[in-house]
């Protein structure tokens, strides 16, 4: 078996280490690649079924509606889950097939209808494989360490995300399916090759919850939450980021074609320029984090992150625009490395499935919220005034909820750094 990584704050990481956090990180290029994949370019697909932007939010958002029960069911279960290949992996193998299908039947969609069935497929088994395997990371990686072991998450997340934005444009250009069909192919590959990999390798061990049934664990995560108002802080925060993030993934394309008036082709080009800043922020963010505490580092990337966001929605001016794009991305790549992080100190051991869980439902609430919330008010501030026929407004409920999280951060610094 594996040793858990327990070293010292802010120092050079062993070639063991960095084994480790690189098998752990081809979930994240596989997953990240799908869900940007659909997250971004389903929405240009609907758009073409002549569907209102609210309708939109709501076929998008649908993630985080699935993302408010199943995640902490099977986060838990994958605590108690005894087998020889551990109580995590049995989950990521089980959903991956289903999981690349939908992502490939996608491409196939010709009805609001249709997408919203195979998308809620998608999300399902999106869910049943990352809870288990972002469980792995508490039961693998000390907190010494994490803020660089997640950093090395986002490095991955960012690389699938960049191919994503850039290559899907492209391949859409060619046929609607490709691009979809391109990404089950990329997503099953990496995500076979974690699991062979991690089986040779020896599966870890991890802290178990014993004797406990469904309504023990459930009884001991409520009393969690409210016995530990670091917790309750953390959470809220975390859905409003989220907020932000499925508001943006869902609209941004659709602000540059259709607000804009440019290509799909070159708002790939232009969001995975942005994309190409975020991935350059993630091993910055997460050294920065290590050395001078995570709340610190979080705290002023969010200022930044949200007065960057509200540029968009005030001035439509290209110089401002431009200026405003590192702004954005750097402080969106912090926001993106380092949540779990965050997480990682409060979590009781024993219960890292279960938390893990409950990290995703509150992610849930803020990606069932961002696109509905900013799908209407795109709807509202569409008018013949509006040289964006809109779209601005997203960047406005973007800004808001990055903004409203800031108070809850401060109250974290106790209980994490």
């Amino acid at each position: 078996m594996p040793t858990t990584l327990h070293r010292a704050r802010d120092r050079a990481l062993t070639s063991q280490e960095w084994r480790a956090l690189a098998i752990l990180g081809l979930p994240t290029f596989a997953l990240a690649l799908a869900i940007t994949t659909v997250t971004t370019y389903l929405p240009v697909i609907a758009e073409q079924f002549a569907a209102s932007t609210v309708v939109i939010g709501v076929l998008i958002g649908g993630e985080g509606l699935i993302a408010l029960g199943l995640p902490v069911a099977v986060g838990a279960w994958s605590d108690r889950l005894r087998t020889r290949i551990g109580g995590r992996l049995p989950f990521v193998l089980a959903a991956t097939p289903p999981l690349v299908v939908a992502l490939a039947l996608l491409g196939f969609v010709t009805s609001i209808l249709a997408a919203a069935i195979v998308v809620a497929l998608f999300f399902a088994g999106y869910y049943v494989a990352y809870e288990p395997y972002r469980a792995l990371y508490p039961d693998m990686v000390d907190d010494e360490i994490a803020g660089r072991a997640q950093s090395t998450q986002a490095l991955f997340r960012g690389a699938a995300t960049c191919l994503a934005l850039i290559a899907g444009g492209l391949l859409l250009s060619i046929a609607k399916p490709v691009p979809f069909v391109a990404a089950a192919a990329i997503t099953a590959a990496a995500m076979a090759v974690f699991a062979v990999t991690l089986l040779r390798r020896g599966v870890p061990e991890q802290d178990r919850a014993d004797g406990e049934g469904r309504r023990e664990t459930i009884r001991a995560l409520r009393d969690a939450v409210a016995e530990r108002p670091a917790l309750r802080a953390y959470l809220a925060a975390n859905a409003l980021w989220e907020l932000s993030l499925g508001a943006l993934k869902t609209f941004v394309v659709l602000y540059i074609t259709r607000g804009l008036g440019f290509s799909v082709q070159s708002a790939s080009l232009i969001v995975g320029g942005g994309a190409i800043v975020i991935l350059a922020s993630s091993p910055v963010s997460g050294k920065l984090a290590d050395r001078f505490g995570r709340v610190r580092v979080m705290h002023a990337a969010l200022w930044v992150y949200g007065i960057g966001l509200l540029v968009p929605f005030v001035t439509q001016s290209t110089p401002l625009l431009i200026a405003a794009v590192p702004l954005v991305a750097f402080g969106g790549g912090v926001i993106m490395t380092l949540p779990y992080a965050l997480l990682i100190p409060l979590m009781p051991e024993g219960r890292h499935g279960a938390l893990s869980g409950l990290y995703s439902l509150s992610r849930g609430i803020g990606t069932a919220l961002g696109p509905a919330l900013a799908g209407v008010a795109i709807a509202v501030g569409s008018g013949p005034r509006d040289g964006t026929k809109g779209y601005a407004a997203m960047w406005a409920v973007c800004a808001a909820a990055v903004l409203a999280s800031i108070p809850l951060v401060r109250r974290l610094r106790d209980d994490v750094d």
